[in-house]
């Protein structure tokens, strides 16, 4: 069975900076586009990013320049690295597998990792 493990979340002051972690255990890793949504408290999850298999990144409006996605095939993790952290960027965050840029559907998911974010 396929699994999405995050890891990184945690607590941090605005203007912080987090690194989130997604370990796949998918075979076919390499080929796959892999994403990182968000759901704040009393809203729905939205997408944050997404990343090819080649390495292209998608990011969701007003993200681009403080968040950066990015994968290492060899060690079939992908991250993402959250910096000048605000309040509104506390969420749930979860990591997605087999992602589609047209639809931003994804077949597989994480558990997902707390982020928050004191003012």
């Amino acid at each position: 069975q396929v699994q999405l493990v995050e890891s990184g979340g945690g607590l941090v002051q605005a203007g912080g900076s987090l690194r989130l972690s997604c370990a796949a255990s998918l075979r076919t890793f390499y080929s796959v586009s892999m994403g990182w949504y968000r759901q704040p408290p009393g809203k729905e999850r939205e997408m944050v990013a997404i990343i090819t298999a080649n390495g292209d990144a998608y990011y969701a409006d007003g993200l681009k320049g403080r968040f950066t996605i990015s994968r290492d095939n060899d060690k079939n993790t992908a991250y993402l690295q959250m910096n000048s952290l605000k309040p509104e960027d506390m969420a749930v965050y979860f990591c997605a597998a087999d992602c589609a840029i047209a639809t931003q559907y994804c077949d597989i998911w994480g558990q997902g990792t707390q982020v928050t974010v004191s003012s």
